[in-house]
C-alpha cells in the first residue's frame, strides 16, 4: 500500500517538473497561485478570516456587554466562545447569550470580592465543516472593583493667584467613575479646574469663589461612595515672597501607543511661579501643537502618544527668584504588528514547508502556533524554525487546515492566518516506469546524517536519465519525509538532521519520463549514539576587580557519562581579533594584566574524557577606570592679545585613556615666579582661553587629564609670552611691503608679503584687477592669506593689479603692479613657484563659498594645525548653523598617494600622525545641509625633521686591495631618515661587548656612504656600528657587523714601513693620518697639556739654524744620487706655463727608495689625488689617532720641530700616498671635532697646476686664491689613498731632494699680504703683537691654541692628468748645467734664511 502511494506521488511529481512547476522538496507555492498542477483536478483557496474581533472591555457590575465577533465564509461559519480557554455553553445560559452576527452579550455582569465569573479573556472560534477552523485574538473583560479610596482630600489654603491640588485617589478602574463638588454641588470641569486622571481636582489661579468645602464621589453603578469633606481657604497675597515648592511633582508613566498621558505639575509660591516643559533637555513648544497640552497651573498633557514620545520629561517652575525642576519618565510599550503574515501553501504529502510569521512590538512579542483552534505543540515534524516560523516535515493529508500566528505581548495580542492545502496525486502517464534501485546500502552512519547509496534498476542500467527520492521515516511513525537527489543519474544522498541512536527506515524510488517506478525493499540503519560532551557551565558572571584585572565565576555544567576534567578560560579584548586562554581547575578565576577601563569578553569551555564540550554564551565586562596614564598630546599656544592666551591640545593617546576622560586641569604661572602656580579645571573641550594675565609676561602652561578616579600625568611647561601691547586699529593698514605676480595663460598667479608695520590689525587684503585698469574686479581675501590666483582671464592681454591691506577702519595704501598673459601658442611648463601656490579658484556666486585664507602652521614632526575662514559666516565667524568643513590632505610622494579626509566643526583642525620633514597639501571645503562648496586653495606645510628612527642599513666591510691594514665601510642611508642626514659616526671595537663609550668613533660629514680606516692591526676582529645623523640629533645605531682583518701584509708595504723606521733613537715613528693637527700651544704630553712656550725669536734662529745644515747636507747628496735630462727639464719647465694641464709626465719605476734625511719646511709640494667624474665625494680617509701614543705632540723647540717633520713624512712614495695639506684651494682641514662642531662638507675644484719653481721667480705657478678660502694649517703626513679619491690634497714628493721645497721671499716687517701675487698663503691672519702671518691649527686636546708660524706660499699642484704621469716619474736625473741652476737657487735660499734670521 505504501509503495503504490509512493508511486502515486511521483507520479505526480514527475507531471510537476514536466509542466515547469516547483521542486516538491522546494518551497511550495504562495498565496494567489491557482494550482500545483496543470490539467488535475485543483482545489482553491477558500477566503475565511475576522470581520470583527473583540476588543478589552471595562465594565462595572451590573451592566451588560457585549463582546463583538463576525467571520467571514463562502459557507456561513459556526461561531463559539471560550472564556479562559474553556468553550461556553450558551445554550443554557441565561445571562450569556449569542447574536446573530456572533457577538456575546453578557447581561447583569456579576461581580463581587469572592465570585468573579464574568471577569478574564475571550475568544472567539469560527468554524467551517471540512474546512478548518480559526480563532480571534483574545480580549479581556475588567470590572470596575468595589469603590476604595487610597487618599482623600485635605484641608489646606491657597495664595490668591496660586494653584491648589484636592488628592482622591481611588482604583485605576475606579478613576473614571469619580467626581468633585464643592459646597455640595457639582464642580463644572473647564480649562482652569481639572481633573487628573488618578482622580484628584487642580484648581489653577485660584480666587476667592473657590473657597469652600470640597469632597470627591465615585458612582460606579450601585450606591456612590463620598469621600471626607476637606475646605479650601483663599488667602490674600502675601507682602513678602514665599519659597517656591512643588505641591504635585511629575511621576513616571507607562503608556501604549495611542493612550493619552498626564504629567501633573503644581508649584506654589510668591511671586507666582511660571511653569514651562522640557523633553530629553530640549525645549518642548507646546503652542499650536495638538499632541502637547499645557493645562492650567502647568500640567502637560500627551494625547495619541508614539514611540517618538519615549524620553524624560523635566517641569521648571520659575518665579523671577529661584527655579525648581522635577523629571520624570515616559515609557511607551506597541501591541504585537506584523511585518509579514503567513501566505496561503500549496503542497504534496511528503514535502516539507515553511510558514513565515514576522512581528515587532514592545516588549517583544512571543508566537504561538494554533491549526485549526488547536495549539500546535513543536516536535520532530513541526518545528519553531527563525525565532517566528512553523515548519511542517513530511506532510501528511491531515495536515491540511488553517494555521495561525498568534501574537502576544503585555499590552496586546493579535493574530493572522492561512491555509493549507495538500493536492492530490495525478495519475501517471502511460509507458514503461523504472523497476526498483538495486542494493541500497548506508555507506556512512553517524550520529546525525547518513549516506545511502545504491545500484541503477535492472530496468534502466545506464540510468542516466533516472531521478530519485529517497523516503524516510522514524520506526514506528507513519509520517514519511522525501529527499530528492540533486541531478540525474546521482546514485547517492546524504540525509542529514537526524536524531541520534535513533532508528530510521529508508527506501528509495527512481523515476524516468513516464513516471515514478518500484520502490526499493525498506532498509533500516540506526544512528550511532552521540558523545556525551559537557554541557555549558551555567551562571557564567564577571566583575572587574581592578583596572587591570577581572574575576570569572561559574558552576559546574551537566557532563553526562564523563566527569569534568577542567575548564578553559576564552578571553578577547573587544574589536580584536585574536583570542587568549587559560587553563582553570576550579570554578573561578582572576585575569590579571588586563588593560585599563576596556572591555573584554569571557567565555567558559568544560573538558570531560571525550573532549571540549559546549561553550557559555559569552560574558562582556568593562575594566575599572583609572588615572589617565599618560598626558595629553600636542599642548600648543596662541597669544591672542597682551592679556589672554589660547591654549589648544588633543587628549592622551588612544589606549592610555583609563577612563572616560572628564575634563582637563590647566596649570599656569609666570617664568618668573615658578612657585606661584594658578590652577584651572576645564571640561571636555580641547581648548581653553585664559584671561586676565600681564601684559609682556612670559607664562608657562601645563595640561593633565581628568578622569573620575583623579588627575593624570601633566605635559611639560609650555612658554608664551604676552604682547607688549595689543594692536592698533586706530587708523588704515600701511602699504603690503612687496608685491609680486605670475602671468599665465590665463590665470595670474599674485603673492605679497604684508606691511612692514605689524602693529596695525590687518583683517584681509583686497585684490583689484582689470583690462588697463585695477578697478574692474576686486576679490577680498583672508589677513592670513599670502597667494591668490586671478583665473578666467584672457590671453595676451595687459592686465593692471592692486593690493590693498584693510582693517575695519578702512583700506590702506594700494601697490600697483602689471603684467601680460601669456599667449596661446605658449607651452612652457609653470615653474616651481606656480606648482607650488596655493590654488584658489575664483569665488563662486553659489550660495555655499569654499573657505577661505587656508593656513597651515606646523606645531611638530607629526601635527599641522589647519585654519581657515568662511566668508558666508558673519564676521564674528560664529558659527550657529548644522554646517561643518571636511578638511583633506595628501603628500605627493609617492605621486598616487591617497587623499585622507577628516571632518570639523570649528574654524580649525589639528592634522596628526604625519610624517617627519614631509611636505602637505591641505584644502578646505564646507557642507552645509545637502550643498558642499568646492575645495578651497590649497596651503602646503613641511613638517619639522625627527631624529632618525632607524639605523644605516646594508652596512658591509671589505678589505681594501693591497692593504691589508685599511678597510673600507659602506653603507646604506636609513630607511626612516626623517630629515636631510647631515653625516654619520662610525663605531668600531675589538670587543663587542664593550661599553660604548669605549669604542673607536670616526665621524663621516655630509651623505656619503663610505669611508677608509686605516692602520688597523692585522688578524684581529673588529666589530662596526653606523648611526645616522640629522639636524634633530642621532639616530639609532646598526647592528654590529664583525670583520677580521688580514693575517699579513703584502709586500708593497714594506718599504713604507722601512722608510719610517729611523726617526728618533732608531725607533719607527708612528702615523698619526692626516686628520692630526700639531698643537698650537706646543705640548709634549700625550693628552695635549701644555708646556711652556719658547721665546718666538729664539725659535725662528733654531728654525734657521736647523735649515741651513739640513740644505748643506741634501745638495751633497743630490749631486751623487740624482741626474735629469735637458728634454726632461724643458717639460717641466712647459709644463709651469701650461694653463690647462695638458702635459704628460712619464716614468717606469714607482719605488726609489729616498736618502735617509730630507728637508721639511712649511712649504711643500702639491698633489692632486685623480678627480672622480662625481662632483661629490663619497669616499673619504680619515684616520684618528688609535691611542694616546700615535699623537706626537709638537713644541716650539727645535728638537720638537725636527722630529715632527720626519715623523710627518714616509719615504716610501706610491701613486695612491699621500699627505695632507689643508687650506688647499679653500678646502679646511680635516680634524676631529665633537659632533656637534663638525666642520661642513665644501667643494673644490682643480685649477690647471704647474711644477715648482725657485720662489725668487716671478713665474711661480700658483692659483690666485681668496685669502680667506685658505685659512688653515697643513698636516705634514703621509697617507695611502685610492687613485679613485677626488680631493686634491697636499702631497711631499720626494723624487728628487731640491725639488721637495720652495722658499719665497719674505715679505718686510709689519707688510700685509698681497692677494693678487701669484701665491697661495696657509693663511692670512697676523697673530697679536707679531709681525708675520699666523696659521691656525688643530690637533685632539689643544683646539684653539695658536702660533706663530713663517709665512709660505704654496705652489699649485699639477693637474690630475699630470700628476699621475708625475708620480710615476722616478728616473729624473740633473745635467751639470742644471745642477748648477739649483745650487744657484741654494743660494737664494740661504740668503732668504738669513734675511729670516736677523728679522
Amino acid at each position: 500500500m505504501a509503495a503504490g502511494r509512493a508511486r502515486r506521488l511521483l507520479g505526480s511529481l514527475w507531471i510537476a517538473l514536466l509542466l515547469g512547476q516547483p521542486d516538491p522538496a522546494g518551497a511550495a507555492a504562495r498565496s494567489g497561485s491557482q494550482s500545483l498542477l496543470t490539467g488535475s483536478l485543483v482545489r482553491t483557496f477558500t477566503p475565511f478570516y475576522f470581520l470583527v474581533e473583540p476588543m478589552d472591555i471595562l465594565s462595572v457590575r451590573g451592566a451588560s456587554v457585549i463582546m463583538n465577533c463576525s467571520a467571514y465564509c463562502e459557507t456561513s461559519p459556526k461561531i463559539e466562545w471560550k472564556k479562559d480557554g474553556t468553550f461556553l455553553n450558551l445554550v443554557s445560559d441565561d445571562r450569556r447569550q449569542l447574536l446573530p452576527d456572533g457577538s456575546l452579550l453578557i447581561n447583569g455582569v456579576v461581580h463581587s470580592k469572592h465570585n468573579k465569573p464574568d471577569e478574564g479573556y475571550y475568544q472567539c472560534v469560527a468554524t467551517v465543516e471540512s474546512l478548518g477552523t480559526i480563532v480571534s485574538r483574545t480580549a479581556k473583560l475588567t470590572v470596575a472593583g468595589l469603590p476604595r479610596f487610597t487618599s482623600q482630600p485635605e484641608s489646606s489654603s491657597v495664595y490668591k493667584g496660586n494653584s491648589a491640588i484636592l488628592n482622591c485617589e481611588v482604583n485605576v478602574d475606579l478613576a473614571p467613575f469619580v467626581r468633585w463638588e464643592q459646597d455640595r454641588q457639582p464642580v463644572f470641569l473647564d480649562d482652569r479646574v481639572f481633573k487628573l486622571p488618578s482622580g484628584a481636582l487642580i484648581i489653577s489661579n485660584a480666587t476667592d469663589t473657590d473657597g469652600g468645602i470640597y469632597r470627591c464621589i465615585i458612582e460606579s453603578g450601585g450606591t456612590p461612595k463620598y469621600s471626607d469633606e476637606a475646605e479650601l481657604k483663599i488667602l490674600p497675597d502675601p507682602e513678602v515672597p514665599q519659597n517656591l515648592m512643588f505641591v504635585r511633582q511629575p511621576s513616571s508613566l507607562t503608556k501604549v501607543t495611542g493612550q493619552s498621558a498626564v504629567f501633573p505639575c503644581v508649584a506654589v509660591g510668591f511671586p507666582t511661579p511660571y511653569i514651562r516643559w522640557t523633553r530629553n533637555e530640549e525645549e518642548l513648544i507646546t503652542e499650536g501643537y495638538e499632541r502637547f497640552l499645557l493645562l492650567a497651573g502647568g500640567s502637560l498633557e500627551l494625547s495619541d502618544i508614539t514611540e517618538e514620545d519615549v524620553g524624560t520629561y523635566t517641569c521648571i517652575a520659575d518665579n523671577g527668584n529661584e527655579t525648581i525642576e522635577a523629571q520624570a519618565e515616559l515609557t511607551v510599550q506597541v501591541p504585537p504588528e506584523f511585518l509579514k503574515r503567513p501566505a496561503n501553501i500549496y503542497a504534496h504529502e511528503s514535502m516539507d514547508i515553511v510558514f513565515e510569521c514576522e512581528v515587532t512590538g514592545k516588549p517583544t512579542p512571543t508566537v504561538k502556533w494554533v491549526k485549526n483552534g488547536d495549539m500546535v505543540i513543536p516536535s520532530d515534524y513541526f518545528k519553531i524554525v527563525k525565532e517566528h516560523n512553523l515548519q511542517v516535515l513530511g506532510l501528511v493529508k491531515s495536515d491540511e487546515g488553517f494555521y495561525q500566528c498568534i501574537a502576544e505581548n503585555d499590552v496586546g495580542n493579535a493574530q493572522a492566518g492561512a491555509q493549507l492545502i495538500i493536492l492530490d496525486l495525478a495519475p501517471a502517464t502511460t509507458g514503461p516506469l523504472p523497476s526498483a534501485p538495486r542494493d541500497v546500502v548506508a555507506t556512512l552512519v553517524s550520529t546525525r546524517f547518513i549516506r545511502l547509496t545504491w545500484r541503477t534498476p535492472v530496468s534502466d542500467p545506464q540510468g542516466d536519465n533516472l531521478t530519485y527520492s529517497i523516503f524516510y521515516t522514524k520506526e514506528g511513525i507513519n509520517r514519511e519525509r522525501v529527499e530528492n537527489t540533486s541531478r540525474p543519474g546521482e546514485t547517492q544522498v546524504t540525509i542529514q538532521n537526524l536524531m541520534p541512536e535513533t532508528v530510521y527506515v529508508f527506501r528509495v524510488v527512481a523515476q524516468n519520463k513516464h513516471g515514478p517506478g518500484e520502490s526499493s525493499a525498506p532498509l533500516k540503519v540506526a544512528t550511532q549514539p552521540e558523545v556525551q560532551l559537557p554541557g555549558p557551565a551555567p551562571n557564567i558572571r564577571a566583575h572587574a576587580s581592578s583596572p587591570t584585572s577581572v574575576t570569572v565565576t561559574w558552576e559546574t555544567p551537566l557532563s553526562g557519562n564523563g566527569e569534568i576534567q577542567n575548564y578553559k578560560l576564552y578571553y578577547m579584548e573587544k574589536g580584536q581579533d585574536t583570542e587568549q586562554d587559560v587553563d582553570v581547575g576550579g570554578l573561578s578565576y582572576t585575569i590579571n594584566g588586563l588593560k585599563k577601563y576596556t572591555e573584554y569578553s569571557f567565555r567558559v569551555v568544560a573538558y570531560n574524557k571525550h573532549g571540549p564540550g559546549v561553550s557559555t554564551q559569552d560574558v562582556v565586562v568593562r575594566t575599572l577606570s583609572d588615572v589617565p596614564s599618560a598626558p595629553p598630546q600636542n599642548l600648543t599656544l596662541e597669544v591672542r592679545n597682551s592679556k589672554s592666551i589660547m591654549l589648544h591640545w588633543q587628549p592622551p593617546p588612544a589606549g592610555t585613556h583609563s577612563g572616560q576622560i572628564t575634563g582637563y586641569k590647566i596649570r599656569y604661572r609666570k617664568v618668573s615666579r615658578k612657585s606661584d602656580v594658578t590652577e584651572s579645571i576645564g571640561g571636555t573641550q580641547l581648548f581653553q582661553l585664559i584671561e586676565g594675565l600681564e601684559r609682556g609676561t612670559e607664562y608657562s602652561f601645563r595640561v593633565a587629564a581628568l578622569t573620575v578616579n583623579g588627575t593624570g600625568p601633566a605635559t611639560d611647561w609650555v612658554s608664551a609670552e604676552t604682547f607688549e601691547s595689543d594692536l592698533d586699529e586706530t587708523r588704515v593698514p600701511e602699504v603690503p611691503s612687496s608685491l609680486h605676480v605670475r602671468p599665465l595663460v590665463t590665470s595670474i598667479v599674485v603673492s605679497w608679503t604684508p606691511p612692514e608695520n605689524q602693529n596695525i590689525v590687518v583683517r584681509g587684503y583686497a585684490i583689484g584687477y582689470g583690462i588697463g585698469s585695477p578697478h574692474a574686479q576686486t576679490i577680498k581675501v583672508d589677513y592670513k592669506q599670502r597667494y591668490y590666483t586671478i583665473e578666467n582671464l584672457d590671453p595676451s592681454s595687459h592686465y593692471v593689479i592692486t593690493l590693498k591691506a584693510f582693517n575695519n577702519v578702512g583700506e590702506g595704501i594700494p601697490l600697483y603692479e602689471s603684467a601680460v598673459t601669456r599667449p596661446h601658442s605658449d607651452t612652457s611648463e609653470v615653474d616651481l613657484f606656480v606648482i607650488n601656490a596655493p590654488y584658489t579658484p575664483v569665488p563662486d556666486p553659489s550660495p555655499m563659498m569654499p573657505p577661505v585664507g587656508v593656513q597651515a602652521s606646523i606645531l611638530s614632526h607629526d601635527t599641522i594645525r589647519i585654519t581657515w575662514a568662511d566668508n558666508s559666516l558673519p564676521k564674528n565667524q560664529k558659527i550657529t548653523d548644522a554646517r561643518y568643513y571636511t578638511v583633506r590632505w595628501k603628500t605627493n610622494i609617492p605621486a598616487n598617494t591617497k587623499y585622507k579626509t577628516a571632518n570639523a566643526t570649528t574654524l580649525s583642525y589639528l592634522v596628526t600622525g604625519l610624517k617627519p620633514n614631509t611636505l602637505y597639501e591641505f584644502s578646505v571645503m564646507v557642507t552645509k545641509g545637502r550643498r558642499s562648496s568646492t575645495w578651497s586653495m590649497t596651503a602646503h606645510g613641511t613638517t619639522f625633521e625627527l631624529v632618525p628612527t632607524s639605523p644605516p642599513k646594508d652596512v658591509t666591510v671589505v678589505s681594501k686591495e693591497g692593504k691589508p691594514r685599511t678597510i673600507i665601510v659602506n653603507w646604506q642611508p636609513p630607511s626612516e631618515a626623517n630629515g636631510k642626514i647631515t653625516g654619520y659616526i662610525i663605531y668600531y671595537s675589538t670587543d663587542v661587548n664593550a661599553e660604548i663609550h669605549d669604542w673607536v668613533i670616526e665621524p663621516v660629514v655630509g651623505n656619503r656612504l663610505t669611508h677608509q680606516i686605516q692602520e688597523l692591526t692585522l688578524d684581529t676582529p673588529y666589530y662596526f656600528k653606523i648611526q645616522a645623523r640629522n639636524s634633530k640629533g642621532m639616530g639609532p645605531m646598526s647592528e654590529a657587523v664583525q670583520f677580521r682583518t688580514p693575517k699579513a701584509e703584502s709586500s708593497d708595504k714594506m718599504p713604507n714601513d722601512q722608510a719610517s723606521g729611523s726617526a728618533g733613537k732608531g725607533s719607527r715613528p708612528v702615523d698619526i693620518g692626516p686628520d692630526y693637527k700639531p698643537p698650537l700651544g706646543g705640548s709634549n704630553s700625550p693628552h695635549g697639556s701644555p708646556t711652556s712656550p719658547l721665546d718666538s725669536n729664539m725659535l725662528l734662529v733654531i728654525i734657521v739654524s736647523v735649515g741651513v745644515i739640513t740644505i748643506v747636507i741634501v745638495v751633497i747628496v743630490a749631486v751623487f744620487c740624482t741626474r735629469r735630462t735637458t728634454s726632461h727639464q724643458k717639460k717641466k719647465r712647459a709644463a709651469c706655463k701650461s694653463v690647462n694641464g695638458s702635459h704628460k709626465y712619464k716614468g717606469n719605476s714607482k719605488d726609489v727608495k729616498p736618502p735617509d734625511l730630507w728637508i721639511h719646511h712649511e712649504r711643500l709640494e702639491l698633489k692632486p689625488i685623480d678627480k672622480s667624474p662625481d662632483p661629490n665625494p663619497i669616499m673619504t680617509d680619515t684616520p684618528i689617532p688609535r691611542n694616546s701614543q700615535d699623537i706626537t705632540p709638537v713644541d716650539n723647540s727645535m728638537d720638537s720641530n725636527i722630529h715632527q717633520r720626519r715623523n710627518s713624512y714616509r719615504g716610501h712614495e706610491s701613486e695612491d700616498s699621500m699627505s695632507t695639506l689643508a687650506g688647499r684651494r679653500g678646502m679646511r682641514p680635516k680634524m676631529m671635532m665633537p659632533f656637534d662642531s663638525q666642520p661642513p662638507q665644501q667643494s673644490v675644484r682643480n685649477t690647471p697646476s704647474t711644477d715648482t719653481m725657485p720662489a725668487s721667480s716671478s713665474q711661480t705657478c700658483a692659483d690666485h686664491q681668496d685669502p680667506e678660502s685658505t685659512a688653515g694649517s697643513y698636516l705634514a703626513n703621509t697617507q695611502e689613498e685610492d687613485s679613485a679619491q677626488n680631493l686634491p690634497t697636499a702631497h711631499v714628493r720626494p723624487s728628487h731632494p731640491l725639488k721637495s721645497f720652495a722658499v719665497p721671499a719674505v715679505p718686510p716687517a709689519g707688510s700685509t699680504y698681497d692677494p693678487a701675487l701669484p701665491s697661495t698663503p696657509l693663511l692670512t691672519q697676523q697673530a697679536p703683537n707679531h709681525p708675520v702671518h699666523s696659521v691656525k691649527t688643530a690637533s685632539i686636546g689643544t683646539l684653539g691654541r695658536t702660533r706663530p708660524p713663517m709665512p709660505v706660499v704654496v705652489p699649485s699642484a699639477p693637474d690630475v692628468q699630470e700628476t699621475a704621469r708625475m708620480l710615476e716619474d722616478s728616473e729624473s736625473n740633473y745635467e751639470p748645467d742644471e745642477l748648477t741652476k739649483e745650487m744657484a737657487h741654494l743660494e737664494g735660499l740661504m740668503k732668504d734664511l738669513n734675511a729670516i734670521t736677523t728679522a
